[in-house]
């Protein structure tokens, strides 16, 4: 077994996983504080990734793409929720699916109109392009480990906001029991707002350092907004602990099984029927675990207690 190889996909899935967790910590915290089906999280990653394709290509600078494109995020993010899904919080959750579905559609024609097929690109400065070696002959782009570093300084600061300060009190009273939260004389509809803000930009920051990967894509937010779903599942609606647990679990499952699965069926069956059968059950992966979390832990792993 080329153990370098296993170990460059399990730094590719714990990749991954920082990016879910970055998609599914403001999601989380909106269905679980908010009691809102947002199909649109996925548009705010989209956001994201334009926003900063954009502002990169007109500074020529990719610092201050990220720098500029956080707050366009959180703005885009909060002008949605007051024009559009505010008026959702009373419907119910088959509502709230077919609005932000129609906001999916919306949202990604107009960029495919304004900005076309091809998307956007960012080039990366040069001290994070090539690679580094980490030993043991195991080599990783230098960009990757970036956005892992990045994942975990936003990780730490984000469980310091909901942990240490007032305004992650009343996030997790919210959560708890938002009648009180009321009738004690807090705001609602700000406290919302603000909660969707930071949820906007949490997925517009992954969409930016996900863009110079992939490209700004018109639609790019909708498959990462399906394995965000799978994470909180797995991960328990309102837990940021499990959001970022159940992340990395995904993100290496994920990406182990793509990576090894049809070569361990090569033992067992002809090349023909693994390479068809491999991809096939190596997507399937996450969704038996989720089905195996919902049906022995139906609250998920780490159930929420305060956070």
């Amino acid at each position: 077994m080329n153990y370098a190889l296993v170990a460059e996909q399990f730094f590719n899935g714990f990749q991954l996983g920082i990016i879910l967790f970055l998609m599914a910590a403001g999601l989380t915290l909106i269905f679980g504080i908010m009691d809102l089906v947002n199909l649109a999280h996925g548009t705010l990653y989209m956001f994201g990734a334009f926003f900063a394709a954009t502002v990169a290509d007109l500074t020529g600078s990719f610092t201050w793409a990220i720098l500029l494109a956080i707050p366009m995020a959180m703005v885009a993010g909060i002008i949605l929720e007051v024009l559009v899904l505010r008026t959702l919080y009373v419907r119910n959750h088959l509502d709230q699916v077919l609005a932000t579905f129609g906001l999916i559609i919306f949202f990604n024609e107009l960029f495919l109109v304004v900005f076309g097929a091809g998307g956007l690109a960012i080039r990366l400065p040069p001290e994070l392009q090539g690679t580094t070696g980490l030993g043991g002959g195991v080599t990783v782009p230098i960009y990757r480990l970036f956005i892992i570093a990045m994942g975990l300084v936003v990780a730490i600061g984000l469980y310091f906001l909901v942990v240490k300060t007032r305004i992650g009190m009343l996030i997790r009273a919210g959560a708890s029991n938002r009648e009180m939260v009321g009738a004690l004389g807090i705001d609602i509809k700000l406290l919302y707002t603000a909660v969707f803000g930071l949820g906007a930009a949490l997925a517009g920051f992954a969409g930016m350092i996900v863009a110079p990967i992939t490209q700004a894509q018109s639609g790019m937010g909708e498959d990462v907004l399906i394995l965000a779903f799978v994470v909180i599942v797995i991960g328990g609606i309102g837990s940021i602990r499990g959001a970022f647990l159940a992340s990395i679990i995904v993100g290496v499952i994920d990406t182990m099984g793509r990576s090894f699965i049809d070569v361990a069926l090569l033992a067992v069956m002809p090349a023909n029927a693994a390479d068809t059968a491999g991809p096939a059950i190596s997507s399937m992966l996450i969704y038996l675990l989720m089905a195996a979390i919902l049906a022995f832990k139906p609250q998920g792993l780490f159930p929420p207690r305060g956070i």
